[in-house]
């Protein structure tokens, strides 16, 4: 891309005061129907929130290969699951797209080729909770895949490089879930605040590390011992949480919310930055 291009594309949205960043666990698809704890605390972090301009999400529900961003006008909502009631399926969340969000997406990763995607959509990674921040639908959301090829450095540069959103009125979130070991889960205690000793272990050294702004310890997850391998046995549930915290600058407090677990190997604990 030619530099002037570049300069245009970063221009063309105006400055704002800085937006916070989100990394939420988004659990169950069911939290889209649901009125629980966890549901009321997306909408309470919402509430100190600036109404965003627009929304970028990286959600664990889309990998592919190589970087891809939503850049229609109008993104549908998928109904990425099974098996859970038709009431769910008859949700949908008609947040238009912003493809000139997905432009200057593009224009802003200097080190990975972004592509423009115009199949993909809105996942309940995305919708599942936005819907409860942001109800009445008329916020433009666009997400970002993660490329399953990227090691964690990778991620966690590329998210860098998109830190001049934060200026343009721009919520960015991360959605998935630090601890999220599905089949382990202890359906009978689905409904509990209940985890395994090891899924503690690593949800308090996690937090300790978010807190501290121990960054680098946190991409280097899968040498971090059993209870890390357990309590992320495949990488884009906890990805996510790398692209919120690449956006933190020295001066942004850290605040955890729904910092609870659930059927022992999963974990609600969510970040807002800034």
């Amino acid at each position: 891309m030619k530099l002037n291009a570049l300069h245009n594309i970063t221009d063309s949205l105006e400055n704002t005061p800085k937006m916070p960043v989100l990394f939420v666990g988004h659990g169950s698809p069911m939290n889209a129907i649901e009125e629980n704890e966890f549901v009321k605390g997306f909408r309470k972090v919402s509430t100190g929130i600036e109404t965003p301009k627009a929304i970028v999400v990286v959600s664990a529900h889309w990998e592919t290969q190589g970087t891809r961003v939503t850049a229609m006008e109008h993104p549908p909502t998928i109904h990425d699951f099974g098996g859970f009631p038709k009431e769910l399926y008859e949700v949908q969340y008609p947040a238009p797209g912003m493809p000139q969000l997905a432009e200057e997406v593009k224009g802003l990763a200097h080190t990975t080729e972004v592509h423009l995607d115009d199949k993909w959509g809105l996942d309940h990674g995305a919708w599942s909770v936005i819907r409860h921040m942001y109800p009445r639908a008329d916020i433009p959301v666009i997400q970002i895949s993660l490329d399953y090829y990227k090691n964690p450095q990778e991620h966690y540069a590329l998210a860098k490089e998109l830190a001049q959103l934060r200026q343009k009125g721009i919520l960015v979130v991360g959605s998935g879930n630090i601890v999220h070991n599905l089949r382990m889960v202890r359906w009978d205690k689905l409904n509990e605040n209940y985890g395994y000793d090891w899924a503690h272990e690593a949800n308090e050294k996690m937090k300790q590390w978010i807190l501290e702004g121990n960054h680098a310890a946190l991409m280097d997850f899968s040498k971090q011992g059993t209870a890390f391998n357990l309590s992320i046995p495949t990488p884009e549930h906890f990805l996510p949480l790398l692209y919120a915290l690449a956006l933190q600058d020295k001066k942004d407090d850290i605040t955890l919310f729904n910092d609870e677990p659930l059927g022992g190997s999963l974990s609600m604990t969510s970040v807002k930055i800034g």
